[in-house]
């Protein structure tokens, strides 16, 4: 079986989008269905060269819709290849290019292959409510009503990383009536073991934590993660006389304005550190050498980086914003409180007060039982098979 993942960009500075597909293509492939990309990323770029699997890179795209003129007439030629179609993540091009191809091929009496949408969490009422984004929410409304509901109503299902996020996007916008809403799980593949190679990694790049004990951000430096609730807390918590640990906020973003933002407020304490995005040995280093790992996130979909920490050991500080949270609550593997001040302050003292002893063993232990990868690719394929049926 033969699948194509459409998706704007899978640079990995874009976010888990990209990051879930490279998790999930090499568990698939042991299962014998065959995938291939196709993105609008530059045809040179690392991340497409040293992919070990096939990627179509059309070159970028240049412009806020993400429209590309080469986009529609690849799908026309190549969908027929497939038996299912992907599209990853809603509101820019690719998703209107493969519903329009699709029809195309149809009227063209072809025997077209299954189409399903994986939202990623912009279905998430969130972004139709948050402070700051009110004509981003009118864009996306306007967008609903023209284009994207046309994607998701013909879509053969659509699928979701978490039973949260299927519940949270029946409330955000109207007439939502997909065919199929199906929670197919999402998982990552188990870390490389831990090496002394990734411990140097890390102190190369973040030099001023080496041999001290740190807590961990890792992650956009975007105003939906909550930075600035976590460096406020982490903060008032110093000056009410808590020992917390050093505070790496690592991840792409610094050069924003709200990177700044965050760099100056944080500039008042030197324990709190700016490495920028770690990747490789440097950021399994970061995961394997923190006392916890947090993230008081606005909105998060799966949260890969959350699900990497379990896999590596380690417990989780996260709001109740992050859909996956009650798998984690339900595993004793993290301590969940609301994404507001008081919560991410709550957050880190009842973290400094727990007794620690046994967290690591819960963290992997819910990292297999609820986010293996190779769970989520037995749905998928189980899904894929009812196809050929």
């Amino acid at each position: 079986m033969k699948v194509l993942r459409v998706i704007s960009s899978i640079n990995p500075t874009s976010g888990g989008p990209g990051q879930g597909i490279r998790n999930m293509i090499p568990a698939l492939e042991q299962l014998g269905i065959a995938n291939e990309v196709v993105c609008l990323d530059d045809t040179k770029a690392n991340f497409i060269t040293k992919s070990p699997f096939t990627i179509h890179a059309l070159g970028e795209a240049n412009n806020p819709w993400s429209y590309h003129p080469q986009l529609l007439p690849w799908l026309r030629e190549h969908l027929l290849r497939f038996d299912a179609v992907i599209v990853h993540g809603l509101w820019l091009y690719h998703g209107f290019a493969v519903y329009k191809a699709l029809k195309v091929l149809q009227k063209e009496g072809k025997q077209i292959p299954k189409m399903y949408v994986m939202p990623h969490g912009m279905l998430d009422p969130w972004f139709q409510r948050a402070e700051g984004r009110k004509l981003k929410a009118i864009r996306n409304w306007v967008y609903w009503k023209l284009v994207e509901q046309k994607v998701i109503h013909a879509a053969d299902g659509i699928l979701f990383t978490c039973e949260e996020e299927l519940r949270l996007a029946k409330e955000t916008f109207r007439p939502y009536a997909p065919r199929r809403e199906l929670n197919v799980g999402y998982g990552i593949q188990p870390p490389p073991p831990r090496s002394k190679e990734m411990e140097t990694a890390f102190y190369q790049q973040c030099p001023q934590i080496q041999y001290s004990p740190y807590l961990l951000f890792l992650s956009r430096i975007h105003v939906k993660k909550g930075v600035d609730l976590l460096i406020k807390a982490y903060l008032q918590l110093k000056k009410e006389g808590l020992a917390l640990p050093k505070l790496v906020v690592a991840g792409p973003g610094l050069e924003t304005t709200y990177g700044k933002e965050m760099v100056q407020l944080a500039s008042v304490d030197k324990d709190i550190v700016f490495p920028g995005m770690l990747s490789g040995d440097a950021k399994w280093g970061a995961f394997y050498g923190c006392e916890a790992f947090v993230l008081p996130s606005h909105q998060e979909n799966f949260g890969i980086a959350v699900v990497e920490a379990l896999a590596c050991g380690k417990i989780v500080l996260i709001s109740n914003q992050v859909n996956i949270w009650r798998e984690i609550d339900a595993g004793k593997a993290g301590i969940v409180e609301p994404d507001t001040q008081e919560g991410v302050v709550n957050l880190l003292k009842k973290w400094y007060k727990a007794e620690k002893v046994g967290l690591d063993e819960k963290a992997e232990t819910a990292f297999k039982q609820y986010f293996s990868v190779s769970e989520a690719a037995t749905k998928l394929q189980q899904l894929f098979m009812k196809i050929l049926i």
